[in-house]
Order: structure tokens, then C-alpha cells, then sequence
């Protein structure tokens, strides 16, 4: 067995958050993570604290990263987008509805697994 069979054995058998799923009205299923390691929490609240000058920026950019850290699968319309990348590229060019709905999971999510955290 060579090195890299290993390397895929053992990431196999690490441990993964638990996901939770979040429908909106249209259908679209969004899963996130249910742990946020504390650098994502601290680059979160970074982000969100952001410039007084820009507050809505500011806002913005700590949603995205929040959603960016959490999100594991998005399926929208019947596609599915697995990949970090496609995550993030889908979120970008979300519709208003698309984007509200992301919110609201996120929010609730936040408010089950991370009260701490000042959701977006």
C-alpha cells in the first residue's frame, strides 16, 4: 500500500461535523456544517466588526465568509454544488430570493449551533 492510499485512509476515518439541511420555498436544499473552528469564528467576527465607514460592506463580506466556512452542499434547481469553489461562485450570482434564503439558514443555524455568534 502506498503513501498516498494511506493519506486516503486516514482522511476517511477523521472525524466530520454533523450537517444540517434547510430548505426555502422553492425547493432548494442548502447543508451546513455544524462546527466553525475558532481562527473562521475569529475571521467572522473580524469581518463582521469591519470599517465604520462601510458597515454594509462589512456585512456583506462576513456573510459571505459564514457561508463560505459552513456551507458543505447547496442544491439548487436540481443542481447540486459540492465543490468550495462552486459554493462560493454560486453564492456570488444568487438571486435577492436565493441570497434571503441563504440568510435565514444561516441565522438559523447560527442561532442552534453557535449562539455566541452575532448571526448576519
Amino acid at each position: 500500500m502506498g503513501r498516498r492510499n494511506r493519506q486516503r485512509e486516514r482522511a476517511s476515518e477523521r472525524l466530520r461535523a454533523p450537517e444540517s439541511e434547510y430548505s426555502d420555498a422553492a425547493g432548494n436544499v442548502l447543508t451546513l456544517r455544524g462546527a466553525l473552528s475558532p481562527p473562521s469564528r475569529r475571521a467572522y467576527a473580524d469581518a463582521l466588526a469591519g470599517s465604520p465607514l462601510s458597515q454594509d460592506d462589512a456585512w456583506q463580506r462576513a456573510t459571505e465568509l459564514l457561508f463560505e466556512r459552513l456551507a458543505a452542499r447547496w442544491t439548487v434547481a436540481g443542481v447540486d454544488y459540492e465543490h468550495p469553489k462552486d459554493l462560493l461562485s454560486r453564492y456570488r450570482m444568487a438571486s435577492q430570493d436565493e441570497r434571503h434564503a441563504v440568510r435565514d439558514a444561516l441565522r438559523a443555524h447560527c442561532a442552534e449551533h453557535f449562539p455566541e455568534l452575532q448571526a448576519p
